[in-house]
């Protein structure tokens, strides 16, 4: 048997003083609720489904509810789980508004498919038995003022309360991750980030999990997630990769951000090249969160 963990993040960028206890509060909330699935025996990929489903229900948080918004004002979601023990992927990305993506991509994990995207993707959820919201079910007051400052009046689009995401091991020592998006605040309509692409802001395999979080772009073209799969496959220290990573999207490819990353056999692992990232985290002998 192995000792099962579980992690989860709020998203990286630049919390405000006021905002975070909330952000710690709701991300330590996931990792309960997740590690709670893994206390009953359940699997990694149910665990991190229920720890990101927490997240993407508190609008604090740039996942479902309260998420950001783009230049014409609507939802558009992205979102991806990967189960490391199969292999076996699903990624949704500018999805129409629904309550859970990260469930929609659950029940995709057994399909072909790796990735569906923008109006046939929300087809197929729909026939999968998942409802399509109205246009303005997932916008808050919050979301939306945040939308005028960046759309209308120029401000800086990093906007506090990021994507979110949980990786997991399991009791049979199995891996998984997920990561849920609303994209950045006032984004090209269409535009699709890290998070739903497999091998970039999402990847698990039997060596490890990855979640990560920060400016897509950036993340998508240097291929993060696998990059660090493959240097801790080959015998670099989890936390090395980590770091030799986040640095080289940074001075490579111009991006900053932050990720969660998980092996069988080892501690939970976080990192960020941003001001901070809210994260949470579950084992059989506690939880606890941070900034």
């Amino acid at each position: 048997m192995s000792h099962p963990l579980l992690l989860v993040h709020g998203g990286a960028g630049n919390v405000p003083a006021s905002s975070q206890e909330a952000h710690r509060l709701g991300c330590q909330e996931a990792a309960e609720k997740g590690g709670a699935v893994l206390a009953d025996g359940g699997t990694a990929v149910e665990a991190v489904c229920t720890a990101v489903e927490v997240l993407e229900d508190n609008p604090i948080y740039n996942a479902g509810l309260g998420c950001a918004l783009d230049m014409e004002g609507r939802v558009s979601l992205d979102v991806a789980v990967m189960c490391g023990q199969t292999l076996e992927a699903a990624g949704l990305a500018a999805l129409s508004p629904f309550k859970n993506p990260v469930r929609i991509a659950q029940r995709l994990l057994h399909e072909k498919e790796v990735l569906l995207a923008g109006e046939e993707a929300s087809r197929r959820a729909e026939a999968l038995g998942f409802e399509r919201l109205s246009a303005h079910a997932l916008i808050t007051e919050k979301a939306m003022a945040q939308w005028r400052k960046v759309v209308r009046d120029g401000e800086c689009a990093n906007f506090a309360g990021g994507t979110v995401g949980a990786v997991a091991r399991d009791a049979q020592g199995f891996l998984a991750a997920a990561t849920s998006t609303g994209g950045t605040m006032g984004k090209a309509p269409g535009r699709v980030g890290d998070s739903p692409l497999i091998g970039a802001g999402t990847f698990a395999n039997e060596h490890c999990a990855v979640s990560a979080t920060g400016e897509g772009e950036a993340f998508v073209r240097s291929c993060f997630a696998v990059r660090i799969a493959d240097a801790i496959r080959y015998g670099q220290k989890p936390s090395e990769a980590l770091l030799h990573v986040l640095m080289r999207v940074k001075d490579r490819y111009h991006g900053v951000g932050g990720a969660i990353v998980l092996t069988a056999d080892g501690d939970p692992i976080t990192n960020h090249t941003t001001p901070g990232m809210s994260c949470g985290w579950w084992s059989p002998d506690g939880s606890g969160s941070s900034i």
